[in-house]
């Protein structure tokens, strides 16, 4: 139904949008037919016609109407002459314009009929992504960092210019509303491993997180909410972690005041800037994972990846942030490290029981 909807209105703004060399070729027609209306009614002012009488005969000439004359043209050579000048640039605009509607409205719509069609069947590929709700100032920011760390993911929006806009960025989109249903579940949501709430309203955020949370209960949600009290109702409605912008803004802002070399070192590790090797990742301990029942130190993860465990959270929800060598890992955990990428790619080696290979 979304993607129905998409379709449309694609179709639509690709018939009357400003697009390409067919609208210009429309937009000259226009004007052309308007200079020869306007050249028209002077020519048979001149022959001494009343204005209102130069008009209509103009446009009845022009648009080929077929009524009979305003005035007997019988005797008039001047007026016949300019009367077959009239048709014939009339009908010569007219097939002009014509044409050219013609051909945009099936460019537009062959255009959009396989870019949509395209687009379906990508995301149906999709499992194990994220579904992100709403393209505004957050979700931009959201997609451009799910982009960059390579994290798969479909956006749901329902405003069409801000929807072109972010099919123009190269990422995957439906047009429609993130609290319908049916749209959720044609964005995947059913395969999805999480879903962003970035909608701008905090009250359409609640109805996207109540809509997920009843298609896909073990969904992980993150929500955007303006207020403490936003927050509050996001999480009773079943979002997992809740986030403002603003408070996030206003705490960055005070650490770059007071402690900018943390920040700055925090931005490398986590968002690993370009010419800079080591980044924080998070792994969770799968049941089937051969280091499930095992210590640190009985696994020596730093001597055998080289990745630093920082930290790691038990299953229960309890955080160890100075963790030892005795301290055994269990199903269900997550670990906090810090490393290279092949430093990580050995650590996921090791997790999975692999034989660890040395790039």
């Amino acid at each position: 139904m979304a993607g129905r909807r998409s379709g449309d209105r694609g179709a639509f703004e690709a018939v009357f949008g400003p697009e390409g060399e067919a609208t210009r070729r429309i937009r000259l027609a226009v004007l052309m037919l308007a200079g020869i209306i306007v050249v028209g009614t002077i020519g048979y002012l001149v022959l001494g016609w009343s204005f209102l009488d130069a008009l209509y005969m103009t446009v009845i000439t022009v648009g080929t109407i077929g009524f009979e004359e305003v005035r007997d043209l019988d005797e008039s050579v001047g007026g016949r002459l300019w009367t077959i000048v009239l048709i014939i640039s009339g009908v010569a605009v007219l097939g002009y314009a014509t044409t050219s509607l013609v051909a945009l409205a099936v460019e537009g719509t062959v255009r959009d009929y396989f870019r949509s069609r395209r687009m379906r069947t990508e995301i149906a590929r999709l499992n194990g992504h994220y579904v992100l709700c709403g393209y505004g100032r957050v979700g931009r920011q959201v997609a451009a960092e799910f982009a960059l760390d390579g994290v798969p993911f479909v956006v749901i929006e329902q405003d069409p210019k801000t929807l072109e806009v972010c099919l123009g960025e190269g990422y995957p989109a439906l047009f429609g509303e993130a609290a319908d249903d049916e749209t959720l579940e044609e964005a995947g949501i059913l395969r999805a491993r999480g879903l962003v709430a970035a909608v701008d309203s905090d009250a359409d955020n609640v109805f996207v997180v109540l809509s997920a949370r009843k298609l896909n209960p073990k969904l992980h949600i993150v929500a955007r909410a303006s207020t403490e009290e936003s927050a509050a109702k996001l999480e009773i409605a079943g979002a997992d972690r809740t986030l403002s912008p603003y408070a996030v803004g206003g705490r960055r802002l005070a650490s770059l005041a007071t402690q900018p070399l943390v920040v700055d070192f925090l931005d490398v590790v986590t968002r690993g800037e370009k010419g800079i090797e080591f980044r924080l990742e998070e792994f969770a301990v799968p049941d089937d994972s051969a280091i499930a029942g095992r210590t640190i130190g009985e696994l020596s993860i730093g001597e055998r990846t080289g990745a630093i465990v920082l930290a790691f959270r038990t299953r229960e929800g309890n955080f160890d942030t100075t963790p030892s060598a005795i301290d055994r890992l269990q199903a269900g955990d997550t670990l906090i490290v810090l490393g290279s990428t092949d430093q990580i790619s050995r650590l996921e080696q090791l997790m999975r029981g692999e034989k660890i290979t040395e790039e």
